[in-house]
């Protein structure tokens, strides 16, 4: 069963990496989750991107973002203390996107 489940998340992340457009990102998340589940998706990384920052309190970021203080310290433990790194690779990512094409909104979409 454990080898099943590694086999569908190594299927699904091929099927994430095959996306090209952020519209195509979006028509296959609404496709895969929830309405609910993107929103908690989406509030995540908002809060993924404000603890980065390093300048808001957990207080401070629930009351932008209303997110639990739960799912902020879960985020919070995976930026710094869980050995994934994916919060991480992809700020950085990120960053030198922003770094070499003035800014994130460079990411191709349907028309270019």
């Amino acid at each position: 069963m454990e080898d099943d489940h590694h086999k569908n998340l190594d299927e699904l992340c091929t099927a994430l990496l095959l996306l090209e457009t952020k519209e195509e990102g979006r028509n296959f998340l609404k496709d895969l989750c929830t309405p609910k589940e993107i929103n908690a998706l989406a509030e995540r990384w908002r809060v993924c991107r404000l603890l980065e920052n390093d300048n808001l309190s957990y207080r401070e970021i629930h009351r932008v973002t209303g997110a639990s203080l739960t799912t902020i310290g879960r985020v919070a433990r995976f930026l710094k203390d869980e050995p994934y790194h994916g919060y991480l690779t992809i700020l950085n990512k990120l960053k030198r996107m922003k770094n070499e094409n003035g800014g994130i909104s460079s990411h191709k979409t349907e028309s270019g």
